[in-house]
């Protein structure tokens, strides 16, 4: 069984983070995101990989990721000229994909609990397809699968006003070769792309077996602000602790990582937390949810609930800053001066909330 992992979106909602970096490259608990999806791979027993990439962005996920060596997979990167829809992808991944059967999975997608047991009932059962899907609260929002009193797949809706369940799907998929066929078959959606539900509803259609795996735990796509500080949530409150840094008259309470490097001083964090290397922290409070990338400075200042991406730094604020996404090597800063006024360079889609 091979891997293709989808990386190729522009990540627009992550805006303006994502103007300079790809969605899938954002760190949550300082990983990022992607790396979890690789590292699920390897943990099914998956060691074939083959990641999506678009034009933009490929670079900087080669990079990232390389030949694989560091997950214990080996990655094939596969150009996606256009993000022209999942089934799309589907087909351009086709000639590394050959006539193995596969796991698809979204790269900006975070499953508690990995993919194991999917791959397992996946070959145990042997169906066509196996689409995995979680209860939602709100089913209009999302792809909802309707299944049959065997609870066999039937049908497809996607954003239904009236659902038939609340059993959404789920940025994971296993198939056989045969959904090249389906997604061969199908025509382009109204948004001009070929959609991954309509090459299902074909196996569907033409009798084939679509299997349905209600997945335990949680699921979060992270193409949010909102998701991003969830996912950061979900994975921080199971980190274990460990204190490798420098602690200069400083209180570390809680699940707290200090990575080597990095120093604290006159400083107090409340788990869960994550603070990287060369992190430098003095006269601060950083409270519970928060991860802070390698390189950080923090001085004079409370930090909760947020994501810090390397090189930033947050100084001498009046304020708390929370539930806050900052990118690399951004600052914030109070300035001195008088009279006292708000200064900003603020880049496109970006979101700045003055309490």
């Amino acid at each position: 069984m091979k891997g293709l992992i989808l990386s190729g979106g522009k990540g627009t909602r992550l805006r303006p983070i994502t103007h300079t970096s790809a969605k899938q490259l954002v760190p949550v608990a300082n990983k990022p995101v992607l790396f979890f999806g690789i590292e699920a791979m390897a943990d099914a027993g998956i060691t074939e990989v083959g990641i999506i990439i678009a034009p933009e962005t490929g670079g900087e996920i080669r990079e990232a990721c390389g030949d694989g060596s560091q997950f214990g997979v080996t990655i094939t990167y596969i150009e996606q000229d256009e993000p022209l829809g999942l089934a799309h992808a589907v087909l351009t991944a086709e000639p590394f994909l050959g006539d193995s059967p596969f796991v698809m999975y979204l790269g900006d997608n975070l499953l508690q609990g990995g993919i194991e047991d999917l791959v397992k009932a996946f070959e145990e059962g042997a169906p066509d397809a196996l689409i995995l899907l979680t209860e939602v609260d709100d089913p209009q929002s999302y792809g909802i699968a309707a299944l049959d009193e065997d609870g066999r797949v039937v049908k497809l809706v996607e954003k239904p006003k009236d659902p038939p369940s609340n059993l959404a799907l789920v940025g994971v998929y296993l198939f056989t070769p045969l959904i090249h066929d389906a997604a061969r078959a199908i025509k382009p959606s109204p948004r001009g792309e070929l959609e991954i539900t309509d090459a299902i509803q074909w196996l569907v259609d033409t009798g084939r077996r679509v299997d349905p795996h209600v997945v335990v735990g949680w699921w979060k796509d992270t193409g949010r602000l909102a998701d991003m500080l969830e996912a950061n949530r979900l994975i921080l409150d199971v980190i274990e602790p460990r204190i490798d840094g420098e602690l200069i008259d400083s209180t570390v309470e809680g699940r707290v990582i200090v990575e080597p490097g990095a120093v604290l001083e006159n400083t107090t964090v409340r788990g869960p937390a994550v603070i990287a290397a060369g992190a430098k922290l003095s006269d601060a409070y950083i409270g519970p949810y928060t991860a802070i990338g390698r390189d950080c400075v923090i001085t004079n200042s409370e930090v909760e609930h947020s994501i810090l991406l390397t090189g930033s730094k947050v100084l001498h604020l009046e304020g708390r800053m929370e539930s806050s996404l900052l990118g690399r090597n951004a600052t914030i800063d109070r300035s001195p001066r008088q009279p006292r006024a708000y200064r900003f360079m603020i880049g496109d889609n970006s979101d700045v909330g003055i309490l």
